[in-house]
């Protein structure tokens, strides 16, 4: 698969640089997806200040096509993407290529994992491409054939599934623990999905160490949540999104999405453990700690896939270690670390359930925190309708879909004729949505009030055809969508926010529009937040900052205490994945990947100067 090594640089310039990069004081790096294993985002480094941000300028770029690609930065050297699906390493002070591994298609495109052993001889990245997980030597940029069966294992087997039939690939790269890689998968969404497991493996030899069943198999804890031997054939309740460990500990917590098929439950009625949870378990073997599930039947695609943050916080006079998960709800869910026992009071309140989907079997509750509040709006009526970027004659089609539309609330079920739901299934959090500054309390969050109108379709009926195919007809005893429904800009702005939330207390700090619709900044309507689903991502220093990418083309600085912006810095490219940051040499760097072409984002443009690809920014020497 891998087609050739294109190096720039030496075998033995690349060792040398990277010994050099770790000898004397150790550097502060971003060794991991989000930085580190507790996937904080939370950079140390004091050189970067509210005096001097304004003065960021670029140290060095490198061509790049992955916009999403949060790159690693390790003993002085820069692993990420290159053009044409190329992986490169890059000298994290100058930007120049050591060597280049191309052929990567199908990568897990969002990130790598990077692995040494306790004397660094043996330095390993690690991914998945096309359902294959391997590995690359990380000084030379080689495959490592001694890993699996020839360099390669194939994650679709072991899945009690005909392995030609499923897909078991993810976007995000998992966690490395100790030995071990813990993966998720991006399963399909539809009724034939693969099963979510989570699985380790061996960082060494590639065997699998131990599963997790998503779906439970008969003798294990919530069996009894689904129908007699589900396991054989639903898929999902998968772990697509971020995860986050506590080393000390050895937990990690994983967060899971909806089961599949998404908008239809008929065929799995039950609570559907463990779908749609934030599951902690013991990193070493897999074993459930605890669980809460914050969907209970999930048919509105809600799932759980910003990172968990591990904080302490101080409540009643006590030091609670917690974890704070975000959700596309639009809720955030705080947790003693430990006992998994709610920080705040988490109430069963009831929902709707009329429905006239025939099978279908709806939860009577849905697990509503009492506090911190909600980060992305719980309603939206013809009143919440776009006063700037409708005109007239969209304005009263959208009027008139709304008024007949059902809207009940986010959990208003979905039925034939068209419900609307905000923070709808692209709403609220995403992946990379979460940042934090573990020891103070603080948890930021990117979050989205995308309104969705939904329906479903009948057997008989026919939907586009999915990722350019042709039209499918609606088989017997199945009820799909026309899509996700999303209509981005139809809501009145913000369409994107960041919240601050301060958790020693369970209140919001302060909330912004994270960037500008450009088409109203021209008309000095400002702080609107970007029109788009891209997803972005966050950086927090100790000094005080927070870094944010939007889908302006932008990346906007916040003073961490008052949600002020104080800089801005233009890109060359739409960005949708989180920025890096790392010291190097007595030089702090902010890192971010932008493409120069398929921008996406209303107005979304920048100046023709701007960088582009993966740009090093620094203060000046």
């Amino acid at each position: 698969m891998w087609r050739k090594l294109v190096p720039a640089l030496g075998l033995a310039a690349c060792v040398a640089m990277t010994a050099a990069g770790q000898g004397g004081a150790t550097p502060r790096q971003w060794r991991d997806y989000g930085g580190g294993p507790d996937s904080s985002r939370f950079v140390a480094a004091a050189q970067i200040t509210k005096a001097n941000v304004g003065q960021l300028r670029v140290a060095w770029t490198y061509p790049a096509g992955q916009t999403d690609f949060n790159p690693v930065v390790v003993g002085g050297v820069v692993y990420g993407r290159g053009e044409g699906n190329s992986f490169v390493a890059i000298d994290a002070a100058t930007g120049r290529q050591i060597w280049r591994h191309e052929g990567t298609d199908d990568f897990n495109s969002r990130g790598v994992n990077y692995w040494e052993s306790r004397d660094g001889k043996d330095r390993r990245l690690i991914f998945s491409a096309d359902n294959i997980l391997q590995e690359l030597d990380a000084q030379t940029g080689e495959a490592i054939a001694s890993f699996g069966t020839a360099g390669r294992v194939d994650l679709r087997v072991g899945l009690d599934r005909d392995p030609a039939t499923i897909s078991q690939q993810s976007r995000l790269p998992g966690r490395v623990f100790e030995n071990l890689i813990i993966l998720g998968s991006a399963t399909n969404e539809e009724y034939t999905s693969a099963p979510g497991d989570i699985r380790a493996f061996d960082v060494r030899t590639g065997k699998k160490v131990w599963t997790f069943h998503t779906v439970p198999r008969p003798g294990e804890y919530g069996y009894d949540t689904w129908p007699k031997d589900a396991w054989k054939t639903v898929g999902g309740a998968n772990n697509w999104g971020e995860q986050s460990i506590d080393e000390k500990r050895g937990i990690v917590y994983i967060t899971t999405a909806s089961p599949k098929y998404n908008f239809y439950g008929g065929l799995r009625q039950g609570a559907n453990l463990f779908g749609d949870c934030l599951v902690a378990l013991d990193a070493r073997t897999g074993k459930r700690l605890w669980h809460f599930q914050t969907v209970h039947h999930d048919i509105w695609d809600l799932d759980n896939n910003a990172a968990p943050q591990l904080i302490t916080i101080r409540k009643d006079g006590r030091l609670i270690d917690a974890v704070a998960m975000a959700s596309k709800t639009g809720y955030l869910y705080v947790f003693d670390r430990v006992t998994g026992k709610a920080v705040w009071p988490i109430e069963e309140r009831p929902v709707p359930q009329k429905t006239d989907v025939p099978g279908e079997a709806l939860w009577p509750t849905q697990p509503i925190p009492a506090a911190p509040p909600p980060f992305s709006r719980q309603k939206f009526t013809v009143g919440d309708l776009n006063p700037y970027i409708l005109t007239p004659e969209e304005r009263e089609q959208f009027r008139q879909r709304i008024v007949k539309a059902r809207n009940e609330g986010p959990f208003t079920p979905i039925g034939f004729d068209e419900v609307l739901h905000m923070p709808g299934n692209h709403g609220g959090s995403n992946w990379g949505s979460t940042a934090s500054n573990p020891s103070d309390g603080s948890v930021y969050v990117i979050g989205f009030n995308v309104p969705a109108l939904i329906r479903l379709l009948k057997p008989g009926e026919t939907r586009p055809g999915r990722r350019g195919g042709p039209p499918e007809v609606v088989k017997e005893g199945r009820y799909v969508t026309n899509g996700f429904g999303l209509y981005p800009t139809i809501a009145n702005p913000p369409y994107t926010t960041l919240t601050a939330y301060d958790l020693n207390s369970g209140t919001i700090r302060w909330q912004i529009g994270l960037g500008d619709d450009l088409r109203l900044a021209g008309q000095g309507i400002t702080g609107t937040g970007t029109a788009a689903t891209l997803k972005g991502g966050l950086i927090v220093t100790a000094t005080g900052l927070v870094f944010a990418t939007a889908a302006d083309r932008k990346v906007h600085v916040y003073d961490s205490a008052t949600g002020r912006q104080i800089s801005e810095l233009p890109l060359g490219g739409a960005t949708s994945g989180a920025p890096s940051m790392y010291e190097l040499d007595g030089r702090q760097y902010l890192l971010v990947t932008a493409a120069p072409s398929g921008a996406r984002g209303a107005g979304a443009t920048a100046p023709s100067a701007a960088p582009s690809g993966i740009i090093a920014y620094a203060l000046p020497k």
